[in-house]
């Protein structure tokens, strides 16, 4: 996918007949790292220019800025346990995009926490929320900053590592470094809300969606989850925050 010019992220001004000035510009999503360790962000767009290459490197404390068009989707995930060459090759313990820095269109391989959006038009809201549908990897916030509406603050802020059940974890040298999400741990249909199990009268919370609810009661748990999980902001900025 082509790179997010530097010229696509200027500002750009149009003088009216009134002589006042309007300026259209996006939504800034600052990402910003308070882990104690090293995490290398993630972006898959869905609708609109590719971001930043699709990933980078974020060490302790150490923050990025990056504008997205109106009408962009996408998703931001954190790997974490990253081991890159000077070429950007290499591999991740948790949220891996193919052996690379810069994911460039490909997503992260579950489990990893995710970041969701949808960025409205022409003042229309913004929907957005915080994913554990693919699991989890890695504490995780998002912050409104300015905008309209219900905007709230969201996240998943609890270490769902140090209380994954036994059979959903996923393990490096005998630490968890992941939690998987049921689905991903048993692909059947009752859990990944597939086959008979496709709406959302016949695909109930788990105990296992539960175990992730509870601790992390603003993220979406399981498929199905949307009520308690979906956000909305008018032209809001946001900061999408590790280890918050």
């Amino acid at each position: 996918m082509a790179t997010f010019s530097g010229l696509n992220l200027l500002f750009f001004s149009f003088f009216i007949a009134s002589g006042a000035i309007s300026v259209v510009s996006g939504t800034v999503f600052t990402i910003r790292n308070n882990c104690r360790f090293t995490v290398w962000p993630g972006i898959l767009t869905g609708q609109g220019a590719q971001l930043s290459d699709g990933g980078f490197t974020l060490s302790p404390g150490a923050s990025v800025a990056i504008t997205a068009p109106a009408g962009w989707s996408g998703r931001i995930w954190g790997r974490t346990g990253c081991n890159f060459d000077g070429s950007g090759s290499g591999s991740c313990q948790t949220g891996d995009c193919g052996n690379k820095l810069k994911c460039n269109g490909a997503g992260g391989k579950p489990p990893a926490t995710l970041a969701e959006f949808t960025i409205g038009t022409g003042g229309a809201k913004d929907f957005y929320d915080v994913s554990l549908v693919d699991g989890y990897n890695v504490k995780m916030g998002i912050t409104t900053q300015g905008g309209s509406g219900d905007c709230q603050n969201v996240g998943c802020v609890s270490d769902l590592n140090a209380i994954c059940p036994n059979d959903l974890r996923v393990s490096n040298a005998g630490n968890v470094v992941a939690c998987k999400s049921a689905c991903e741990a048993f692909g059947k249909p009752e859990y990944c809300c597939t086959g008979s199990f496709s709406t959302p009268q016949t695909c109930p919370p788990t105990n296992y969606s539960r175990i992730f609810k509870g601790a992390c009661p603003k993220a979406y748990s399981y498929a199905y989850d949307d009520a308690s999980s979906t956000f909305t902001c008018a032209n809001a900025n946001y900061a999408i925050v590790f280890c918050p």
